[in-house]
């Protein structure tokens, strides 16, 4: 029983049954204002009918009376007819057997005329209206209501007044099109609910369907897809729900990849340590040796005190901790003060930095994440040149709204399988002269990265031309202010 009714209760908080619920509502609401439509329609036909039917018996009653005194056979038993003479006596011609009827029946017209009865029991309108007559009144009437109609016409050489009543709804038409309505509503209201109970059960299974898949789905499990058919709304919702996984999953291989990348990158230089520090340990060394072995220590410490360091830039640059003070800078400037803090990197790895053109270029970024980027692609390109002529080239230009950065080496270029990837975290292009024993800059994969976040987050853009044996470009673009 608390089984029940807790299903119960999950059923009437469930999306079916609040869509059911307003498709029941919405449709009693259209139902009921097309039954009062179609039942006030048919009042005011059997009204119009009515008065007609009344009009002509009345013309046809008068035509009968001028010549002979006699009631017309056109009357049927349920009609009321009275005249009065000009005196107030009642003449009974069809209907009412007794002067008393007679009387009530033109006290009753004049309470009428005069709107002294209730308005939904009558009606006044220019010589006819809409009385109850009472079922106890003469045995021939009917009762309930009548419409009557009066009109002055010629009577054995008086002026008189002619009465006519007939019986509103002779058939009982309206009654029987109120039930026949109601029955017809409440039968369609009840097949509009088992109809839209089953629809929505049919048209919320996919979203079942993706919740038990949303439920089952883990971070160890995500190749799980719905392969949803179809071009409507839930059929979209089930595609966007395989996108996001296909997003997740790739984000997750990316985190594995780089926990992975960065454990390798880290186990590296701790093995070194350890190996030299035991060696340093195992035995008496003269101080040159000693020296040698504290040296190493350093390089790899500064090595990963590097990667530690832009692993926590990357971190920050992710989880949006970095706030950029954008400002309106002069790309030019900032490219010479990345070419003077490498000035002493390149001169020890004998490498010529060439300044092109360096004309004044307006930008709005900021300019710590700006001399970082540039920096990086100057640092990557005097890494990589080779050849007795080694040289690096920076130059800035202007395309009309469009500024742009080029750095130039003429290394030993990149194959055109790697170019896709070189802005992968810890992807290298060549593994094995990836670390230079004793080079602080020996190269983690980490820098073009940076580079890539750095454009993307001044809404620019980066890309890359290479040859093998021809060199390197690297060029980015601003939007100039």
């Amino acid at each position: 029983m608390t089984a029940w009714f807790a299903g119960f209760q999950q059923f009437l908080h469930s999306i079916r049954f609040r869509l059911v619920l307003w498709f029941t509502l919405i449709l009693a609401l259209v139902l009921l204002a097309f039954s009062t439509f179609i039942f006030f329609n048919q009042a005011r036909d059997i009204r119009g009918d009515a008065l007609f039917r009344l009009e002509r018996k009345l013309g046809e009653v008068e035509d009968t009376l001028t010549g002979s005194p006699k009631t017309a056979p056109i009357l049927q038993p349920s009609d009321v007819f009275v005249v009065f003479d000009s005196k107030g006596g009642g003449v009974v011609e069809q209907g009412i057997k007794t002067k008393e009827d007679a009387l009530s029946l033109i006290q009753n017209a004049q309470n009428a005329r005069h709107q002294q009865f209730d308005s939904d029991n009558s009606e006044e309108t220019a010589g006819w209206w809409l009385q109850r007559w009472p079922e106890n009144g003469s045995s021939n009437t009917v009762g309930g209501y009548y419409y009557f109609i009066e009109r002055p016409f010629f009577f054995n050489g008086q002026v008189g007044l002619a009465i006519l009543g007939s019986p509103y709804d002779p058939y009982n038409l309206n009654n029987r099109l109120l039930v026949t309505l109601l029955i017809g509503c409440l039968l369609t209201i009840a097949i509009a609910i088992t109809g839209g109970l089953w629809l929505a059960d049919r048209a919320m299974r996919p979203v079942h369907a993706i919740t038990q898949a949303a439920r089952t789905i883990s971070e160890t499990d995500l190749n799980r897809r719905l392969n949803m058919a179809g071009r409507d709304e839930l059929s979209e919702l089930a595609n966007t729900f395989d996108g996001m996984l296909s997003r997740l999953q790739s984000a997750f291989e990316r985190q594995r990849q780089f926990v992975a990348d960065a454990s390798h990158e880290l186990r590296t230089p701790l093995t070194i340590v350890n190996l030299e520090s035991s060696r340093a340990l195992a035995s008496k060394r003269s101080p040159q040796e000693y020296k040698h072995t504290l040296e190493i220590i350093r390089s790899e410490n500064e090595l990963m005190s590097h990667l530690v360091s832009d692993l926590l830039m990357l971190a920050r640059m992710d989880s949006g901790q970095l706030e950029m003070a954008k400002e309106k800078l002069d790309l030019s400037d900032i490219a010479l003060d990345a070419v003077e803090r490498l000035s002493s990197l390149a001169e020890r790895k004998g490498v010529r930095l060439e300044i092109g053109e360096l004309d004044e270029i307006n930008i709005l970024g900021d300019r710590q994440f700006l001399l970082l980027l540039i920096s990086n692609l100057v640092e990557n390109g005097i890494k990589y040149t080779l050849g007795a002529e080694k040289f690096v080239k920076i130059d800035t230009g202007l395309d009309e709204n469009t500024a742009w950065l080029r750095v130039k080496d003429n290394g030993s270029g990149i194959s055109a399988e790697h170019l896709p990837h070189l802005f992968d975290r810890f992807y290298r292009v060549d593994k094995a002269r990836s670390r230079e024993e004793g080079e602080q800059q020996g190269g983690i994969g980490l820098g073009l990265s940076i580079v890539d976040w750095i454009v993307k987050a001044h809404h620019g853009t980066v890309k890359v031309e290479s040859e093998l044996g021809s060199g390197t470009t690297f060029e980015v673009r601003f939007e100039a202010v």
